[in-house]
């Protein structure tokens, strides 16, 4: 593999060379009441969120980390995603349903969250392997091609998640050479994930591994959190989402957290290349991207294949054909974006 542009913050992590960005998060000090209103733990995070800068840019190395402060800006992120969990809007269709009384939104989850399966995981791009991939259960879409539908559509099953518990997991596959901690399907459990990186006591990277599909207010809580944005950027308009995956307002949302992502962490964009979709979805996209967030690992990928209920929509009901894969990898070199 050859060395990388981007992600060098990531790859000093990962050596244990800089501290990730939670434990920088843990180092601050905040002062707050569980029981404060919720626009009041606001104010407090944006102004400990301007001493979270000064560190961040003020660490050049694992020395330069301050201890852990009881309580830290992490402990506030905490719990403001606990009092999120009480009108639930950490995706953007913002239900608004009260998850700890067990009410269910879209994605069909209340407060305990669960996972189907974690294992290191040698599939991930170059620079992630082995990764420590926590594979969550349900799903904030409903994408006709899923091809891990009998996960995303069954929140109930899988291990309910003691966040001690995984944080040991995480711990153990550290020790045994995990590059980072691979969070997948992340959104509906920003608040189980939180409270498992506040109980962590090494260093490692935080990957979110998602349909980038969140509330700009679990962007705010990202910030400070998360090394690498694992993001899909699938489509490139509102009607293929909409048709494909059950969203709203796709595009404007996707890219807002994008454009959030690219400055708070380092991003690896995967673009699943879709049959019959160059015009629509890999063209804007590719254009999108080389516009906006130019500084970003990109993954063209050709997995595709049809899954689930793809035998209803009889024009994603095949394989890519080599002429379109030769089409899409043009595209992306004539763009001169870094592809993995």
């Amino acid at each position: 593999m050859k060395d990388p542009i981007y992600l060098q913050r990531y790859l000093k992590v990962m050596k244990d060379e800089l501290p990730s960005q939670f434990l920088i998060s843990r180092s601050i000090h905040v002062d707050f009441r569980i029981g404060s209103d919720m626009c009041d733990l606001w104010k407090l995070h944006n102004e400990a969120m301007k001493s979270f800068r000064e560190e961040f840019h003020r660490i050049t190395s694992m020395d330069d980390l301050h201890p852990r402060s009881w309580p830290s800006l992490l402990d506030l992120k905490v719990a403001i995603a606990d009092k999120i969990l009480q009108s639930c809007h950490f995706c953007e269709r913002r239900c608004g349903i009260n998850r700890k009384m067990k009410e269910k939104g879209y994605c069909q989850m209340d407060d305990i969250s669960r996972y189907s399966a974690q294992f290191c995981h040698y599939g991930e791009e170059p620079e992630l392997v082995p990764s420590h991939t926590i594979f969550f259960t349900g799903c904030n879409f409903s994408c006709v091609y899923c091809q891990n539908w009998q996960i995303s559509t069954a929140p109930k099953s899988g291990t309910p998640i003691l966040p001690e518990d995984l944080a040991g997991k995480i711990t153990l596959q550290r020790a045994y050479g995990s590059r980072n901690v691979n969070f997948v399907t992340p959104t509906p459990h920003t608040h189980t994930i939180l409270k498992i990186l506040d109980m962590l006591k090494i260093n490692v990277p935080v990957v979110w591994n998602s349909n980038m599909y969140y509330s700009s207010e679990v962007a705010r809580l990202l910030d400070g959190v998360v090394d690498v944005y694992l993001g899909d950027l699938r489509y490139g308009n509102d009607d293929c989402a909409w048709k494909y995956s059950d969203v709203k307002n796709y595009w404007p949302i996707v890219t807002r957290n994008f454009k959030s992502a690219y400055n708070s962490g380092e991003i690896l964009l995967r673009l699943l290349v879709l049959p019959d979709h160059e015009a629509c979805c890999t063209v804007p996209i590719i254009e999108w991207t080389k516009e906006n967030i130019p500084k970003v690992r990109f993954n063209l990928m050709f997995q595709y294949s049809p899954h689930y209920r793809a035998y209803e929509f009889p024009e994603i009901n095949r394989a890519l054909t080599q002429e379109e894969c030769m089409k899409a990898v043009n595209i992306l070199k004539k763009s001169g974006l870094e592809d993995v």
